[in-house]
């Protein structure tokens, strides 16, 4: 459910990890925190990448793959780790969700995650954009969570969804579907909560988003949700014509 890069130095010999983070936890980034003091939910959904000394070899071999696919010079490092701050700045917001109307092989995909697996990918086509070769025949795998949802509706933002001036109707619905995720709880209390999802989610086909400040409605369709493994190769670089 985690996707790193890590680099070695061939002149210190020193080992370094590079990951995107949700800085406040993956289900703080998910969902809200309905507070009875504030009119608007409040998120926790930023993200960044993190760069540190180290690599967990044990951790990767025993939770996923530890392999060498590549090398680069120092300066394609330095460009890179410029390439990395500006990108880190520009997306700081963690998205876990994939949107899209059906699970075939063409769909029209409404919203895209934003999360770990995303940066590693973003990272490895700018490093093959950089002239970087990728020797290594692996094939990345990650998971990802999808919605299928018909044409999302545009709801608004903060301003004008909650407040004096908002939509009174728009805001109680998204609160009343968030309320359900709220953590922690009972035994008793989670398992009503998975009743009620299901009664927003399957039976009202109804889903909010929340995507980049602003609230979306989803109308749901089957499968509704779903979980995939998916297997990506390492990028080529670009001959230019």
């Amino acid at each position: 459910m985690h996707d790193a890069i890590g680099f070695r130095s061939t002149l210190s010999g020193r080992n370094y990890t590079m990951e995107w983070y949700e800085l406040f936890q993956l289900g703080n980034c998910t969902f809200p925190h309905l507070r009875a003091e504030a009119e608007a939910p409040f998120w926790c959904n930023q993200g960044a990448a993190c760069f540190f000394e180290e690599i967990d070899d044990q951790h990767w071999k025993q939770n996923g793959t530890l392999e060498k696919v590549s090398e680069m010079t120092g300066a394609q490092f330095n460009e890179m780790a410029k390439w990395i701050r500006k990108d880190n700045e520009t997306g700081i917001y963690y998205e876990t969700w994939t949107v899209q109307t059906d699970p075939g092989p063409n769909p029209a995909v409404w919203f895209d995650s934003y999360d770990c697996s995303q940066f590693v990918h973003r990272t490895y086509r700018k490093l093959a954009d950089m002239g970087v070769s990728f020797t290594s025949q692996l094939q990345t795998n990650y998971t990802r969570i999808f919605l299928y949802s018909g044409e999302p509706t545009f709801l608004g933002n903060d301003t004008t969804i909650f407040g004096a001036a908002g939509n009174k109707t728009v805001a109680s619905d998204i609160k009343r579907f968030y309320h359900p995720f709220r953590p922690p709880q009972s035994i008793k209390d989670f398992l009503v909560s998975l009743l009620e999802i299901y009664e927003r989610v399957v039976l009202e086909k109804s889903f909010y988003l929340y995507y980049n400040y602003e609230y979306w409605h989803l109308p749901m369709k089957p499968p509704y949700i779903r979980i995939t493994y998916e297997e990506i190769p390492l990028p080529r670089i670009h001959k230019k014509p």
